[in-house]
């Protein structure tokens, strides 16, 4: 295994995790909209990660499956729990019954993701900058 593995291991991590706090954002920035449609209702979004595989080839090359290592994003996925309704007739989305459908996202739900999301990418930003300084005393104890 390279040395330099490690920076794609984090690398991957970073980009994973900047990518769920873009998700994030969206569903706060998505929670207080209304409509009286539930197929135009917004669906809290959740990102699916998944271990970086070796394909076939790389496998065949010893190098190379070494260093297929990380996380990628396999996608995003809408939240199957249903929308919340509240009963406010006179709201100007009120279906017929008089129900207006917010969407499905809970914010201090959202608020402890971002705080695990900004933490996992710090951590993995720390995991960089102690590998750069590991490599550094290292090329410098021949000298």
């Amino acid at each position: 295994m390279s040395l330099f593995n490690i920076f794609e291991i984090a690398g991957s991590g970073m980009s994973a995790q900047a990518l769920r706090l873009n998700v994030i954002a969206s569903n706060l920035a998505n929670a207080d909209a209304v409509t009286g449609n539930s197929g135009q209702v917004y669906r809290a979004r959740l990102p699916v990660f998944a271990a970086k595989t070796p394909s076939f080839v790389a496998v065949l090359d010893d190098m190379a499956a070494q260093s297929s290592v990380g996380v990628r994003v396999a996608g995003i996925v809408e939240s199957a729990a249903p929308p919340i309704k509240q009963y406010q007739p006179k709201h100007p989305f009120a279906d017929a019954d008089g129900y207006v459908l917010h969407p499905n996202v809970n914010p201090v739900e959202e608020m402890a993701n971002m705080m695990s999301a900004s933490r996992s990418y710090q951590t993995n930003v720390e995991l960089m900058n102690t590998s750069k300084q590991l490599l550094l005393r290292t090329l410098s104890l021949g000298q």
